[in-house]
């Protein structure tokens, strides 16, 4: 049989089969149903054991809550407010190992907290609880906060009213993008063993002779076939989807889901001109974050109840207003109006319901719940401690292994494990790697200014990257696509498995979010690009201009109360 060319139609058509096959063909330690930061977490510190572990995600990896977070690995300060002081210590300390193991999706964001007259947060309660934040959290010296006078606020933030202000705290957050950080953690979960494929259902679980749930029946949604995957251990890391495998496992009781959502606005510098990130509370007693990005700003987050579409969460009028009254009314000058709104997403949060807790009240803590079955199910957490949550939950698929007489697995490893494109020599490393892979780049004949961002964004990837600039001009030439985002694309296509334009545009880019301009403009050359890439036919590549459509009409028009 003639051997299939790499990267062709026929090869990216046959692969998703290969690996669900690879699935099918012994049973598993594990496998884990979703495909988030959590499930990814999960995978990695299954594989990096040696475990023989699987994930399956229905939609796009990172489509869910891990791609529509407000994108920062902080420790929440919000949650020292309300004395989870176990939470603040625990996320706290992980933020510092997320960005050591990946430097290239995780930056240091110095946040300002200003402080004014009949405010939730006084001077002196706020310098004492951000002196114990930076100790719960293990913070380095210089990172560590300061407190500013009225004056020396201003001078960071000139955009914040004035009336009332009495000055601010001044600590570290980090900034990443949360679904290449998902995807990161996914990818050298498979460099490490796993197998992984997304758009693959997990349409019923699988029982053994002994009504353990034994695997899943699994449903490729786009060739439309099945197959079925045996397990020793099933992993529900579903997010906000948790309580329906729970149901169909017949296990949904004590416990269960309570989910919020959360919304984000993006708009223009040139009309946000925020030169600082800032944290701000609100009259009803939120917590708000303006954080600036790539030439944009961004505001967020609402925290509401939800009861719609788990898959397609938006914006609404009453979101928008909210959010646009809160910066209106701390950076008064800037009088935004909703024609100011460039893009918007929004995102579910699957806590573990608290009878009597408004939804900004309930804790974030995860929970680990096993069934009589052996499913198990990880509920609640925050993106920060995705880390630790996946080892907790490993470290009971172990014993559940070990029970059932399988072999032993070692403790943890992922604690020093960088992810993929993270091996950068450490945060201390990563600018100086950066700049050496962005020269290799722009030798190549990339613009300087792009060279950096790819270098930036891929890590110790860019080589991988760089070796498709080939590739990448032909595109240019046929398609008329620019050779930074050919290489984006062929990378996103060939290495994390973008499937359809909106994978791309949303997950492996950010751009729908970002830099919806360049979303329109070039999505037309990108279409045809994929098409030529992937092999679709004319009714695919219409169905997936359709999608994308849809994904652009809903960052900025408010759908229906």
């Amino acid at each position: 049989m003639k051997e299939e060319r790499k990267n062709g139609p026929a090869f990216h058509a046959g692969r998703r089969k290969r690996m669900l096959e690879s699935m099918a063909e012994e049973r598993l330690d594990v496998l884990v149903i979703g495909g988030g930061i959590t499930g990814a977490g999960i995978a990695l510190d299954a594989a990096s054991r040696g475990m023989k572990a699987a994930l399956v995600e229905m939609q796009d990896f990172a489509a869910g809550t891990s791609s529509r977070s407000t994108k920062l690995i902080h420790g929440g300060l919000r949650y020292l407010k309300q004395l989870e002081i176990g939470v603040v210590a625990e996320v706290g300390k992980e933020r510092a190992i997320v960005y050591e193991n990946g430097p290239h999706v995780t930056t240091p964001e110095r946040m300002l907290l200003p402080l004014y007259e009949g405010g939730s947060f006084g001077k002196l309660t706020t310098s004492l609880a951000l002196r114990f934040y930076d100790f719960l959290a293990g913070v380095k010296k210089d990172e560590r906060r300061r407190m500013l006078s009225s004056t020396m606020t201003l001078q960071r933030e000139p955009l914040l009213k004035r009336i009332g202000l009495k000055g601010g705290g001044l600590y570290v957050e980090y900034r990443t993008d949360d679904a290449r950080l998902t995807i990161e953690v996914l990818k050298q979960a498979v460099a490490m063993g796993a197998l992984a494929v997304n758009y693959a259902k997990a349409e019923e679980l699988l029982r053994g002779e002994n009504g353990k749930v034994a695997g899943a029946l699994v449903r490729d949604s786009i060739s439309g076939e099945s197959y079925r995957i045996e397990a020793d251990v099933v992993i529900n890391a579903t997010g906000p989807w948790v309580d329906e495998i729970r149901e169909s496992d017949g296990s949904r009781q004590g416990k269960t889901l309570h989910l919020t959502k959360g919304v984000h606005l993006v708009f223009d510098g040139a009309r946000f001109p925020l030169r600082q990130a800032v944290y701000f509370d609100t009259p009803d007693g939120r917590m708000v974050f303006a954080i600036p990005r790539e030439g944009k700003t961004y505001l967020g987050t609402t925290d509401t109840d939800y009861a719609g579409d788990t898959a397609n969460p938006a914006m609404t009028n009453e979101d928008r207003a909210y959010l646009l009254k809160a910066a209106n009314s701390m950076f008064p000058t800037l009088r935004l109006t909703a024609g100011d709104v460039e893009s918007s997403w929004a995102g579910l949060r699957p806590l573990v319901h608290q009878e009597g807790k408004s939804p900004s009240e309930i804790s974030r803590r995860d929970e680990i719940f096993v069934s009589p079955s052996g499913l198990v199910s990880i509920a609640g957490g925050k993106l920060t401690g995705y880390r630790k949550m996946a080892e907790a939950v490993v470290d009971r698929a172990v014993q559940q292994v070990q029970a059932a007489g399988g072999e032993g697995f070692g403790p943890s490893r992922t604690r020093e494990l960088p992810i993929s494109g993270g091996d950068t020599g450490g945060s201390s490393g990563f600018e100086a790697y950066a700049a050496g892979k962005a020269a290799a780049g722009a030798a190549l004949g990339l613009k300087p200014e792009a060279a950096v961002r790819l270098a930036r964004r891929y890590g110790s990837n860019a080589d991988a990257v760089w070796a498709m600039y080939p590739d990448a001009v032909q595109l240019r030439e046929q398609h008329g696509l620019p050779v930074e985002l050919g290489l984006q694309l062929l990378y996103g296509i060939r290495e994390e498995m973008a499937a359809k334009p909106v994978d791309f545009f949303i997950r492996r880019t950010g751009l729908l979010y970002f830099q919806i301009g360049i979303v329109r403009q070039w999505r037309s050359a990108l279409l045809h690009a994929m098409k030529a890439e992937l092999g679709w036919s004319d009714y695919e590549c219409d169905s997936y201009k359709r999608e994308l459509d849809r994904a652009l009409e809903a960052a900025i028009v408010p759908m229906p109360e």
